[in-house]
Parts: C-alpha cells; sequence; structure tokens
C-alpha cells in the first residue's frame, strides 16, 4: 500500500554558525534540539566545514535549538515554531561569541530584534517593524537609527556629508540617475535589513563618508512561498506588492512586484533680506505646491547551487515613475521702507516620467576545503529621465510689465557597468581571514535640456540659446584593495587599503570640453576591537574617504526656474578628503545594550552650496569646494529588552561642527547639531504587535541652519489564520503636520524659510503570506507472506 507522508514531519531547521567577530563560519560546533521546555536532548548534528547545519524529520511543535563549541559560549535559540504552512525554519547567522567576550550564555529567539547595535555596523532588521510593512524604502529609512531622510527623499547617515546607498553591496548611484525615485518604489516586503555603516571596511568604494546597505530578500523556504498586500492611506496615497519564492532541490526562483501612487501637498514661506551700502531691500516669497506620483518596481532572481562547491546568482530590478505636479508662487518685491512695490504671481506645471532597469549576476566559487571563496559580479544598468516644465509669469503690480511664458524639456540618459572580483580566505587554521579584490566601474551621463520662451507677437516658442545646453559625462574608476583580519584572546584587528584610479571626463555642445586629470587615491582604513571582563568590548575605527564631484554637482546648466533665486553647478570642483576616526565602547547584559560613541572627522575642499545675491537682488546659487570642515560627535546608542516582547532603543547625537574658508568669509562659521531617536516596539497578547518612532534634527550647514524638525509614527499589527493574515493600521505625525525651518546668511542677505507637507496620514492594510511544501510520497512494500 502507499500513504503520503505530512508534510509537518518533515519540518527542516537549518542555519549557518559563524564567529562573532570576524564573521568567519565554525565547523564541527554542536548543535542540539530540544522540544519546547523539555530538557531531554530530542537530537545532536554538526554544523560542517562551512559551519551550515540541517535538522530535518521535524514535526509540528515549538522548539529550541542549543550551539556550542569549545572556547565559545553556548547560544541558544528559542521559540522556533513549525506549522503545516511555515515548516522550513532558516535560522540565519548564528553569533558564537568566545568566552572573554561574554557573560555567560546568549539567548536569542527566532525573531530577531528590530535594531542590532556593533561595533561598526548598525543593523535594521525591516521584517521585525510594523511600520514597515506595506510601505517603501523610502519610509523603511526615516526610523533606520542615525539616518535623516529629507523632504525630496534624499536619505543621510547623522553627522555625514554625503552618504551612499548600496544594494545588496552594490552602489545604487550607478545604477540610476535619481536614487530617491528608486528608493521611493521599492517595497517594503521585499527588504530583508538595512545595514548602517560609518566607517566602510576597504571592500567598500572609497567614495562617501558613510554606507547604507539595502540587503534584499532572496527566498529561502522549501517549496512555494510568498505574499501578498495592499496599504491605503486617508491622504489618497496606496501601494500594493506582491513577492513570491520557490526553492527546490538546488535552486530558488523569486519575484516581486509593487505599484505605487502618492500624492503631496504643502506650502512655504521665505524671506530673504538683501543688504547693500547705499540700499536694503526685501524679497517674500509664498508658495505652494501639488504632487501626484505613481511608480511600480519588478523583480526576478535566480539562485542556483551548480555544485556544492559552486553558486550562480542572477536578477533583474526594473523601476518606472511618473510624475505630475502644479504649483503657485507669489514674489513680493519690498523696497526700503518695507512697502510692497511688485507682485509676480508664477505658476508652474510639471509633467515627469522615468524608467530604470537593472541586470546583477554573481557566480561564487569554494576554492579549497577550508573556506576560500571567490565571487565574479558584474552589473549593468540603464535608465533613463524626462522632466517637462513650464513656467508662467505674470505681473499684478505694476501693470506695465510683461508677462512671459517658458518651457524646459529636460531628458537625462544613465548608463553603467560594474564589476567586481573578491577572494576571501581563512589563514593560520581559520584564526585570521584575508581579504582582496578588483573592480571597475563606468558611469555615463548625457542631459540633454531645451529651454523655451514664447513671443507674444508671433505667437510661437523661441529656442533660448543661452540656457539650452547639453551635458556629456563619463566616469571610469579602477579599484583595487586587500585586508587581514586578525583575532586571537578577544583581540580583533583588521587593516586594509583601497587603491582608485579615476578618470573623468565632461563637455557641452556649446564647445566647453573639461578633462580632469586622472588621479589615484589611497584609503587606508583599520578597526581594532577589544572584548574584556565577559561584558565589554572596546573598538576604534579609522579611515580616509573621498566625495567626488559628479554629474549633479559640475553641471553648469542654468535652472531659472525661479527667476530670483537661480542655480547652476560648477565644472570646477576638485574631489573632497576626509580622514574620519570612531572610538566605541559597548556594554551588555542579558537585555540591554549600551554603546556610546566618539567620532572626528577633518575635510579639505569641502564641497557644498552657497549662494550669493547680486545688486540686482538675483541670487545665485552653486556649489564649490568652500574651505575645511573640523567635526567632533557625541553619539548614545542604547538597547532595553525588559522581556522578551519588549524592545526599545534610542540613539541621542551632537556634532559639534567648524567650517572655515577662504572663499568667503561668511562661509567662517560653527556650530552644535542635534539628533536623536525613541523607538519601542511590542508583541501583545492575542497575536498583536505595537511599534513607535519619534525623531528629532536640528543641522547645521556651511551657510546656516536646518532648525529642529521632528516627526512621529504609531503602528499596531494584528495577525490571525495561523498568522497568514495581518492587519494593521499606522498613523504618522498624528500631532501635526512635519515642518522645515531653515536659515541663511551670506555677506549680503539674511534669508529664512518655512514650510509644511502632508505628512500627517493613516495608513491602513493588510497582507497575506501564503506557503505550499511540496508533499513526499512514500510507497512501503507489502510485508512478507508468513
Amino acid at each position: 500500500m502507499s500513504f503520503s507522508v505530512n508534510a509537518a514531519e518533515k519540518g527542516i531547521i537549518r542555519g549557518k554558525v559563524i564567529e562573532e567577530v570576524g564573521a568567519l563560519p565554525i565547523p564541527y560546533a554542536a548543535v542540539s534540539l530540544y522540544e519546547g521546555t523539555n530538557e531531554q536532548t530530542l537530537s545532536i548534528t554538526q554544523s560542517d566545514e562551512n559551519g551550515f547545519f540541517k535538522i530535518g524529520n521535524l514535526k509540528v511543535g515549538t522548539y529550541r535549538v542549543k550551539v556550542s563549541y569549545v572556547g565559545y559560549t553556548n547560544l541558544f535559540v528559542n521559540e522556533i515554531i513549525i506549522t503545516e504552512k511555515d515548516f522550513d525554519k532558516n535560522l540565519g547567522n548564528l553569533k558564537l561569541a568566545s568566552e572573554q567576550s561574554n557573560l555567560n550564555e546568549v539567548v536569542i529567539t527566532a525573531q530577531k530584534p528590530l535594531v542590532e547595535f556593533g561595533a561598526d555596523v548598525i543593523t535594521y532588521n525591516v521584517g521585525s517593524s510594523v511600520l514597515a510593512e506595506g510601505s517603501t524604502a523610502t519610509d523603511v529609512l526615516k526610523n533606520v537609527p542615525m539616518v535623516q531622510v529629507d523632504i525630496d527623499g534624499n536619505a543621510t547617515i547623522s553627522g555625514k556629508r554625503s552618504t551612499r546607498v548600496f544594494i545588496d553591496g552594490k552602489p545604487s548611484d550607478y545604477m540610476t540617475s535619481n536614487i530617491a525615485d528608486l528608493l521611493n518604489v521599492l517595497p517594503s516586503d521585499a527588504i530583508e535589513k538595512i545595514e548602517v555603516m560609518t566607517n566602510p571596511p576597504s571592500k567598500y568604494s572609497g567614495d562617501g563618508e558613510g554606507i547604507l546597505n539595502i540587503v534584499m530578500k532572496k527566498g529561502f523556504k522549501v517549496g512555494f512561498n510568498g505574499n501578498i498586500g495592499i496599504n491605503a492611506g486617508l491622504q489618497g496615497n496606496t501601494n500594493t506588492n506582491a513577492f513570491a519564492s520557490y526553492r527546490g532541490k538546488n535552486f530558488n526562483i523569486n519575484g516581486g512586484g509593487a505599484y505605487r501612487q502618492n500624492i503631496g501637498k504643502g506650502n512655504s514661506e521665505s524671506y530673504r533680506t538683501n543688504i547693500f551700502p547705499d540700499t536694503t531691500f526685501y524679497y517674500n516669497q509664498f508658495n505652494n505646491n501639488r504632487n501626484e506620483n505613481e511608480g511600480g518596481n519588478f523583480r526576478v532572481g535566480f539562485d542556483w547551487d551548480i555544485t556544492p562547491k559552486q553558486s550562480l546568482r542572477l536578477s533583474t530590478n526594473y523601476n518606472v515613475n511618473s510624475t505630475n505636479s502644479l504649483s503657485g508662487n507669489d514674489f513680493y518685491y519690498l523696497n526700503e521702507e518695507q512697502i510692497a512695490t511688485r507682485l509676480r504671481n508664477q505658476q508652474n506645471l510639471g509633467d515627469g516620467n522615468s524608467n530604470n532597469f537593472v541586470f546583477n549576476a554573481d557566480y561564487n566559487l569554494q576554492t579549497d576545503t577550508i573556506g576560500g571563496k571567490m565571487t565574479i559580479g558584474v552589473t549593468i544598468n540603464t535608465n533613463s529621465n524626462n522632466d517637462f516644465r513650464s513656467y508662467n509669469r505674470t505681473y499684478a503690480f505694476p501693470v506695465n510689465l510683461n508677462p512671459s511664458l517658458q518651457q524646459n524639456d529636460n531628458q537625462t540618459g544613465n548608463d553603467g557597468l560594474t564589476f567586481n572580483l573578491d577572494y576571501d580566505k581563512p589563514v593560520f587554521k581559520k584564526r585570521d581571514q584575508l581579504e582582496f579584490g578588483l573592480a571597475y566601474n563606468y558611469r555615463k551621463n548625457d542631459n540633454d535640456l531645451l529651454v523655451q520662451n514664447f513671443n507674444y507677437q508671433t505667437q510661437e516658442y523661441i529656442t533660448n540659446q543661452k540656457l539650452t545646453n547639453k551635458f556629456f559625462y563619463n566616469e571610469n574608476i579602477l579599484s583595487g584593495y586587500a585586508s587581514y583580519n586578525y583575532r586571537k584572546g578577544g583581540w580583533g584587528l583588521k587593516g586594509g587599503v583601497r587603491a582608485e584610479y579615476t578618470n573623468v571626463n565632461f563637455d557641452l555642445s556649446t564647445g566647453s570640453s573639461y578633462n580632469v586629470k586622472p588621479y589615484l587615491s589611497a584609503f587606508p582604513s583599520v578597526s581594532i576591537n577589544r572584548f574584556f571582563k565577559k561584558r565589554y568590548n572596546f573598538g576604534t575605527t579609522y579611515s580616509v574617504r573621498i566625495n567626488r564631484p559628479r554629474e549633479n554637482t559640475l553641471n553648469p546648466q542654468v535652472n531659472n526656474a525661479d527667476t530670483l533665486n537661480i542655480s547652476y553647478g560648477n565644472p570646477d570642483l576638485s574631489p573632497s578628503y576626509t580622514h574620519q576616526m570612531d572610538v566605541s565602547f559597548g556594554a551588555f547584559g542579558l537585555k540591554w545594550s549600551f554603546t556610546p560613541r566618539i567620532s572626528y572627522s577633518t575635510s579639505s575642499g569641502v564641497i557644498e552650496r552657497y549662494r550669493i545675491v547680486n545688486p540686482n537682488g538675483i541670487s545665485e546659487s552653486t556649489f564649490d569646494n568652500v574651505g575645511t570642515n573640523q567635526s567632533f560627535a557625541l553619539m548614545l546608542i542604547g538597547n532595553f529588552r525588559p522581556t522578551n516582547k519588549i524592545s526599545t532603543n534610542g540613539n541621542f547625537s551632537v556634532i559639534q561642527s567648524k567650517y572655515s574658508s577662504s572663499l568667503n568669509s561668511s562661509l567662517n562659521r560653527d556650530g552644535l547639531s542635534l539628533r536623536g531617536s525613541l523607538g519601542i516596539s511590542m508583541q501583545l497578547p492575542y497575536k498583536t504587535a505595537f511599534e513607535s518612532n519619534l525623531n528629532y534634527a536640528n543641522n547645521i550647514t556651511a551657510q546656516g541652519r536646518n532648525k529642529g524638525s521632528v516627526n512621529s509614527s504609531f503602528g499596531a499589527r494584528k495577525s490571525f489564520f495561523k498568522n497568514t493574515l495581518s492587519v494593521r493600521i499606522s498613523t504618522q505625525d498624528p500631532f501635526g503636520r512635519k515642518n522645515n525651518n531653515s536659515f541663511n546668511q551670506g555677506l549680503n542677505f539674511i534669508s529664512q524659510s518655512y514650510s509644511t507637507n502632508n505628512s500627517s496620514n493613516v495608513n491602513f492594510s493588510l497582507n497575506y503570506r501564503f506557503t505550499k511544501v511540496k508533499v513526499n510520497k512514500v510507497v512501503i512494500p507489502p510485508a512478507p507472506k508468513q
């Protein structure tokens, strides 16, 4: 006869055992399995030579795992629940600490904490966040510790002027001409975690003072599984997304898609005092805007374990965005007596669309039996962006001034190729780790700007030759790096150096050509960590970073959307170099951690935007190597888990910055920047969870200050039907709309600006998770005749 073995009797628990410092695999570690709270061992297995283990043939139930190895502290993983719907549990990387670095046994649960604090990286586990469900990467980043997202969707790390966004360890700014557009449609349900690196190791590009690395979900459960979600808000925003994955014996196929609609509303006002030797006059400006955005993100991935020593991963990602905008501006000209002498009204219409396609291929080869691994990666991307805007300017008074009508058609193309070859190998009986590699990045950017003014006499548009231009940018970067990681007796020392050869050239259709002399840069990095007294660690890092000027700062095309406040790039910019050092101290308990950090950096040739006002009152804004900057920061980062159901985290930073400039005496300033955030997440009875976050920022700039702003969010989620269906309600800024205030001061002007947007919102979302596991049929032969 034959029968089907119940899927629940084929439950699997798998994972990888690694060292907490250095992340090297631990072979032959003992993995003991317990059922429920039973102290009797159910089974014992060992991790293989690469640290992997797998326990199969498990029934439905609750389990716990104990991992142990000589010289390391025992680690428990509790509350591993196997159900008929979810019977393949991947515990991920299980980090064992040396006996000198921990007080006693480490106990964790299968549910990862929302925030993990390491000596050189902060990890935000998106899957553990209630607020992340049904949102996008932009929304998630707003709640990541030490990260700030501005009104345009650009994310930066606290205290860093230049932050780069990576996706799966590869720079996303090589993949698109507008990172904010990419993050605005990337669904949070496709993201596994976000890593914040203030001092990136040599393996990463030397560009940028800090890196945000977004790690995407790959899909790992056996069989077919996925999720479908929908989110809607009272402000008119909607977001739908789906993800599915199928894993066979030696391959995995996963894919997903998302579509988002969003309505943005806001208003702002600014007041500028123009100070000249013979007169003082004033410009007051009042604006309102409405934007409607919609976009989609679609991705497909394929992982293939060719042999036990070879694997191939392919992935594609396609983004599409479209925007319609309408805004109005009122400009008041006031004389020295503050009497309005002129009022100009301007209506702005915008219509834009963009699309971006990225293809990634990564080949991994295990080169020996002790863990040596080589990785070859290729990334190809192409992006196009079309932006059409019109500006209709009329005068309420005096009536003798003529109206004007202008339209700008801006088309941008962005193509790139990235190649990397990495090799890492354990040495000296796997005590140490050696890494080295090569990389090549090619970037091409074409920007075609057509400006036309309407001729009221001939009733036709005439090309404005002064503003119309084409900008062509080419960038080639060849890199090589090597690093060595030494560990012994609670000490960890990692040193490395990265060298980058940069060749950049760009030109304009007007005939101007700029060939930047190729230059070679070296970026050393050193980190030292020491665990002692079984519950403390001390760490220090040092690195050199570079901020390269790119097309957004180099392009001299003039933007006169606001004729009183024009802006343009500076083709004569030079790279800026930063030396930065962190000193951190960590104290860890069973339910808490506290990791204060002191950071110091000094930068030369700092690239920042600055503004001058001409005698005619027109403000010109551009970029320049404004001078030097010294920054000293104190960061307090902590986590407290009073129970295994409640987790709180917080961070607070005070940053003292000092600018020195020979370019403009108004840039010689210093001051404090303050940033902080608090968060709490709770697992409540009846399968309910709650989470809230509060963020504050007040930052100094080279020419002023972005004054204090506060944003908050709250969310609650309840699960049904064995956790397959979840319902969530969340609110953003329930106490009022987010305000942004800024102050700028130059040699002959003082400016203050205030703006608000429709950040106050209530969102409702539904998410359904499904799993379909293949059932193995076993045929039992009939019993022999007696």
